[in-house]
């Protein structure tokens, strides 16, 4: 079994109005427990909010003031994307903390996964588009700190480009940046990773697939890390509402089978076996049962490699 980070402050985690692009955060768990991907003892909740320095190794001082404070003008709370409150606050405290402590199980367990996280379009010093702290960025950070690691890869499948992740790390070779990303979507104005693919718009299964298969095992093999983080979006499914890529739910699910297994095969520079730690990322579809079928299908897809 793998360990799955967990956040129950997503219950009631913002107005009404913001209610439906939280909810699975509350179903992926049930989904996962009914069809006997997960067991109760998978599930753990972080010890803590994360930590001040934890979070200065990557954001400034200034911003992180201003946003525990809720004192961001109007003009940088209104690109978060939701009401900012102490609640939202303590949320992204807690996906943080839970993407930290992941990392660590992963150590014990090849992978570990975080219901929430992916919030990669948070900078240095600002949030935007539902990202307030970069959870993996703060996570690489961590691990380097600690000594666990040297070479980190992050490798960004959400349909979004990683803008936020790429700015952090921009001109530091030990920790690369891929992302893989739909050419015409959010944000129009892109960060420099150190690797980006553009993927065409209205780009499916066969074309999608074909690129990263040619792309992501020489990279990994390249670049020899000691710890992968993945950021498994479904927002590249052709009904999701803020995507423009036109992959299914089977293309989706082969993604995730190919780079987990991908991951699972790699070595580091070392010769030893790379531990991996999971954020879901964005899924936008109209039916909420659409975008738990894709989530979900990443889980399976690491339990099926695993295990």
């Amino acid at each position: 079994m793998f360990p799955i980070a967990f956040h129950p402050i997503y219950q009631h985690p913002l107005p009404e109005g913001h209610r439906f692009p939280m909810l699975k955060y509350e179903l992926l768990p049930q989904q996962l427990l009914h069809e006997g991907t997960a067991i109760p003892t998978d599930f753990f909740e972080p010890s803590k909010r994360c930590d001040d320095q934890d979070i200065l190794r990557v954001h400034t001082a200034t911003y992180l003031q201003e946003l525990k404070a809720l004192s961001l003008d109007k003009r940088a709370a209104r690109k978060l994307g939701f009401p900012l409150s102490e609640q939202l606050v303590e949320r992204e405290l807690r996906i943080a903390q839970g993407t930290i402590e992941g990392c660590l199980k992963a150590y014990d367990h090849r992978v570990a996964m975080n219901i929430a996280g992916g919030t990669h379009h948070a900078y240095t010093d600002h949030g935007e588009a539902f990202c307030l702290l970069n959870d993996q960025a703060i996570a690489a950070r961590y691990l380097q700190h600690h000594g666990l690691a040297e070479k980190i890869l992050i490798v960004d499948l959400d349909v979004h480009q990683g803008n936020g992740t790429a700015e952090i790390f921009q001109n530091d070779d030990s920790v690369f940046t891929f992302s893989m990303h739909g050419a015409g979507n959010y944000p129009f104005k892109k960060e420099l990773s150190d690797l980006d693919i553009a993927v065409p718009d209205g780009s499916g299964d066969e074309d999608y697939l074909r690129l990263l298969k040619n792309t992501l095992p020489d990279l990994i093999a390249q670049e020899k890390p000691d710890f992968i983080f993945y950021l498994c979006g479904v927002d590249v499914l052709q009904s999701d509402k803020l995507g423009k890529l036109s992959m299914t739910l089977d293309g989706c699910k082969e993604r995730d089978l190919f780079a987990l297994s991908a991951f699972a095969k790699a070595r580091s520079k070392n010769n030893s076996l790379i531990p991996i730690q999971c954020s879901m990322g964005g899924g936008y579809s109209p039916e909420i049962k659409t975008i738990i079928e894709a989530h979900a299908n990443t889980f399976r897809m690491a339990r099926s490699i695993f295990n």
